[in-house]
């Protein structure tokens, strides 16, 4: 029986198959139109490179993340994940992580929608007028996101159909009219002429910002409707529908510019366009900041009608975006809290619309403090994108260990998803099923972790400092609430779990869990998810 202290800490379950699949295309299909010009100066003609590299990592981050919200279909994504496998301290330096990366979503994609708006408006395209314009964005997402997953929900849906239907038409439209694979080829084989490790490391690392949605998806699961069933589909259609966009996109990207015009430490002879203002230095930031409106512009005959409608729903994509981060903060910090790794006040919701309202003011109050002082810096976009990587390479090594951890410490759990390419190993007596997906994963991003440490001069600093402060907040809290550090709580998995899936309607998973719980303790007593 659900007592009312127990309401005080439940989300609403009002999610759909489509609802899921936005909130993660709302995180990624935004990231192309920043990380786009970002990678472009950076790898320079190696850009194709640099996506496809981040692009092979994805997949197998997708895959993982894949397996395990199909297994635990919990508020939380990877923190929880990682809490599930590895326990209480590294499930706080995952959930800590991300919390990083999704305060730095809310400010950097807010910031980034003010920045495409005012393409129509370059009087206001200067400081402290876009600061003002993203602060005001991000009371906007605070306010719809305090009424409801619903409403929430809503606002990714309309938002990433028309991008969906709009990118395609752009790439459709390029590849038919304005390509060239000679400019494509040329380009490519300079890249590996004049070949730069640091260049192409920066900007494979930069191009991993395209990829981070599936936290999304993770963080919705204990707001889905059939979560088991769902999230493998929505998250294998997410990983196949990003991964084509933004190598399409880089490709074509490549094929009708020259890489030199999103680098502002390049020649200023650029002609002028009507998005960008002129051809001087300033128009290269333009040109890396708003890069799909910048590529939109330079094809022929229909460029002039296509750049003002790519402004506007880039303007919007990266507003949902931002809206994905207010969502995600709030429910990793719910997550954290309802597992004490953070005060109990986090965990608490809404009495009538039910959402994290604790949670939801402090992550939006601390993302308009970071706004404030990235402001301060003379490039505002960079400063916001050199801590974004961190987190999520921190918080996506660790769920690939706690993956992995999980084939051998917890078996009975039923798991709708597996990640494939599965070979048999003997542990402990028993057959343990490993998947070399994983395995990938774990090389490929621990590669990108180390790509940022020595090449983001921000991030290596602050990513740090973050985790650092957070410890101490960790241990003072822990300490307090008497509870163990660095171990974990006792928890009864079994008992949550059942009635998780119970809760969402998934009595198929209820029943082969209980099944197999039974079967353990009739054998080798209970398995170790009791």
């Amino acid at each position: 029986m659900t007592t009312a202290a127990d309401e005080d800490h439940q989300l609403r379950r009002e999610i759909t198959s489509w609802g899921s699949f936005t909130w993660g295309y709302a995180d990624v299909g935004a990231d192309i139109y920043v990380a786009l010009g970002l990678v472009m100066a950076t790898a320079e003609g190696l850009a194709n490179v640099a996506f496809l590299f981040a692009g092979l990592v994805y997949v197998t981050v997708g895959l993982a993340y894949t397996e395990l919200s199909a297994a635990y279909p919990l508020a939380g994504g990877g923190q929880f994940f990682v809490l599930r496998g590895l326990g209480d301290f590294w499930g706080f330096i995952a959930g800590w992580a991300v919390l990083l990366d999704f305060t730095v979503d809310i400010t950097l994609f807010a910031f980034s929608s003010a920045g495409y708006i005012d393409h129509f408006f370059p009087s206001a395209a200067v400081t402290p007028w876009v600061d003002f314009e993203a602060a005001g964005l991000i009371l906007f997402l605070y306010a719809v996101n305090v009424s409801g997953v619903k409403e929430s929900t809503r606002l990714n849906a309309t938002a990433a159909l028309i991008d969906i239907i709009s990118e395609t038409t752009l790439i459709f439209i390029g590849f038919v009219i304005a390509f060239s694979p000679d400019r494509w080829w040329n380009q490519i084989s300079n890249g590996f002429l004049h070949f730069d490790l640091s260049h192409l490391a920066l900007g494979a690392s930069l191009a991993i910002i395209s990829f981070v949605g599936l936290e999304s998806i993770a963080q919705a699961a204990q707001e889905t409707i059939r979560p088991a069933t769902v999230m493998p589909r929505t998250s294998i259609a997410l990983i196949l529908t990003i991964l084509a966009y933004a190598m399409a996109l880089s490709v074509l990207t490549l094929g009708v510019l020259h890489w030199q015009t999103f680098d502002p430490n390049t020649s200023c002879s650029v002609p002028y366009h009507p998005l960008t203002h002129g051809g001087t230095c300033s128009a290269h930031l333009v040109h890396q900041d708003a890069p799909v409106p910048w590529l939109a512009d330079n094809l022929p005959f229909v460029g002039i009608v296509i750049a003002p409608l790519v402004s506007v729903l880039g303007a919007m994509l990266l507003l949902i975006s931002s809206n994905a981060g207010v969502y995600g903060s709030s429910r990793i910090a719910y997550s954290m809290a309802f597992y004490n790794q953070l005060p109990g006040v986090f965990s608490r919701v809404g009495q009538k619309r039910r959402t994290p309202v604790v949670a939801l003011t402090f992550f939006c109050g601390f993302a308009l403090i970071l706004l404030f002082f990235a402001a301060l810096r003379p490039d505002t976009l960079g400063t916001l994108g050199d801590l974004y990587a961190f987190g999520a390479a921190t918080s996506y090594s660790l769920v690939f260990f706690s993956a992995l951890r999980l084939r051998f410490s917890d078996p009975l759990t039923p798991r709708p998803f597996k990640m494939p390419w599965n070979f048999t190993i003997q542990s402990g007596g028993r057959p343990v099923e490993i998947s070399a997906v994983n395995i990938l994963g774990i090389l490929g991003i621990v590669g990108i972790l180390v790509m940022v440490i020595f090449t983001h001069p921000i991030g290596r600093v602050a990513g740090p400092l973050w985790i650092g402060a957070g410890l101490v907040m960790y241990v003072i809290y822990r300490r307090r609430k008497k509870l163990p550090f660095p171990g974990s709580i006792e928890r009864d998995w079994p008992s949550m779990q059942l009635a998780v899936y119970r809760e969402s309607g998934e009595e198929e998973l209820a029943g082969e869990y209980e099944d197999a719980l039974r079967q353990a303790r009739r054998t080798a007593g209970p398995g170790d998810g009791s």
